[in-house]
């Protein structure tokens, strides 16, 4: 058994590199991050940053690719980069479990919904068909799809998007799973269900004090959800902390960057957005020193060519130890507060 004193899940160190004909792709590269039971950490950055591959390095899912993956994962007191792949399969949905980004292509076709919950179950569990069933069920029932003993048999193309989703939570739950991942779990779905969704999860979360990865370009749903927000980019963390620091006290120019491009639903709607400027890098090639500095617009606020030349430890910033940022700047709180708030809510007073 687990102990409740330390973290459930501690990653460090984690790189996860491709081998191609052109190089190497650097998807992660030195990620650490820890995750207790009960607690959900918000996994953020735009596509190409390594927030998937890292999760599915967690699952064991680069297993028999070409992937060159190192560091440490452990998951209850396990290194699971130490197990052979026979151990993994059967940790993987038992104890850690995964709720895909589109259900409709992450089910089979061609068997019932019922069946493909069940199935987790009986993989893992020495229970007859029958058992099976009364459980799957069971949790069609307790994630909220209605008539569960009809819909039990119906195919994937005859739920709706947020029904699959629900089935999806269903899938991952079934065997009470120590931690969850959650890639991108509302994607494609309405405002409304994505927030059942949401509200799903925290309820089921509190039910089995299971520990969550949410996988999200939503910073709105990480202010919701997460208790710690971590912000990757070319395949680094550049930001990490408690999600109330970062999001009000961001010191990552990047950072900065995500939140001028979430729309204020309460200013002017006829203000633009503060788009990022330019795109991700090639992980093939990634620039050298800070990643983020072709498309920062504060390079120049840091002396000689720090940005250009030396890639910026994860260092505690002014909230305390608990919030890390990789940045140069010397003064972030400072830029933040007098040239970043103005632009991103300029009906905000900032008092000195």
């Amino acid at each position: 058994m687990h102990s409740n004193d330390g973290p459930y899940l501690s990653v460090e160190d984690l790189v996860v590199h491709f081998p191609t004909a052109d190089g190497i792709v650097k998807a992660t590269d030195g990620l650490s991050f820890t995750l207790g039971r009960g607690k959900t950490i918000g996994v953020v950055g735009e596509s190409g940053s390594g927030k998937s591959v890292s999760s599915s390095a967690i699952l064991g899912l680069h297993r028999g690719s070409s992937a060159q993956v190192s560091g440490r994962i452990v998951l209850g007191g396990t290194d699971l980069l130490m197990l052979s792949d026979e151990e993994m399969r059967l940790r993987r949905g038992k104890e850690v479990s995964m709720i895909f980004q589109d259900p409709l292509s992450a089910m089979h076709p061609y068997y019932t919904v019922g069946n493909q919950i069940a199935e987790a179950y009986l993989v893992h569990n020495d229970v007859s068909k029958k058992a099976a069933r009364a459980r799957t069920l069971e949790m069609l029932e307790r994630v909220g799809i209605p008539q569960p003993d009809r819909r039990i048999d119906d195919y994937p193309h005859q739920f709706s998007g947020g029904m699959r989703q629900r089935a999806m939570i269903a899938m991952g739950l079934i065997n009470d799973p120590g931690l969850i991942i959650a890639d991108e779990p509302t994607t494609a779905l309405d405002v409304t269900v994505q927030a059942q969704i949401l509200d799903l999860l925290q309820d089921l979360q509190r039910e089995f004090n299971s520990a969550i990865i949410i996988i999200t370009h939503d910073l709105g749903v990480v202010a919701e959800m997460a208790d710690d927000v971590l912000v990757m980019y070319a395949g680094r963390a550049v930001e990490y902390g408690p999600t109330k620091d970062v999001l009000t006290h961001p010191q990552m120019p990047y950072t900065w960057g995500l939140l001028s491009s979430v729309p204020d639903v309460q200013g002017d709607t006829n203000a633009a957005l503060i788009p990022i400027p330019g795109n991700p890098p090639s992980l093939l090639n990634p620039p050298t020193g800070c990643a983020f500095h072709p498309r920062c617009v504060h390079r120049s606020k840091v002396p000689a060519d720090l940005c250009t030349t030396t890639l910026p430890e994860l260092l505690p910033g002014s909230q305390g130890p608990g919030h890390t940022k990789r940045c140069h700047l010397a003064d972030p709180d400072e830029l933040y507060r007098t040239e970043i708030l103005p632009e991103i809510m300029p009906d905000l007073i900032v008092e000195d």
